[in-house]
């Protein structure tokens, strides 16, 4: 029976259609196989991106603290 969800296990690299193994071992549900695939590439990007914003947001939240001891 087809569940039309895949899963990225973290073991073994491998696609898994339906949650086959333990939760704490893959990745998903992905909506296709190959999205499924393409995981730990998509998790790296969504890492980079997040990495970007937490180093925007902290050189604004410097860049606010310089000013307010400028001010003082």
């Amino acid at each position: 029976m087809s569940t039309g969800e895949y899963w990225f296990n973290l073991r073994t690299h491998a696609v898994e259609e339906g949650p086959e193994s333990p939760a704490a071992d893959r990745m998903g549900p992905y909506a296709t196989p190959e999205a499924a695939a393409a995981a730990l590439q998509s998790a790296a990007e969504r890492n980079e991106e997040v990495d970007a914003e937490e180093e925007e947001w902290n050189a604004w939240d410097d860049d606010a603290e310089e000013e307010n001891e400028e001010r003082r």
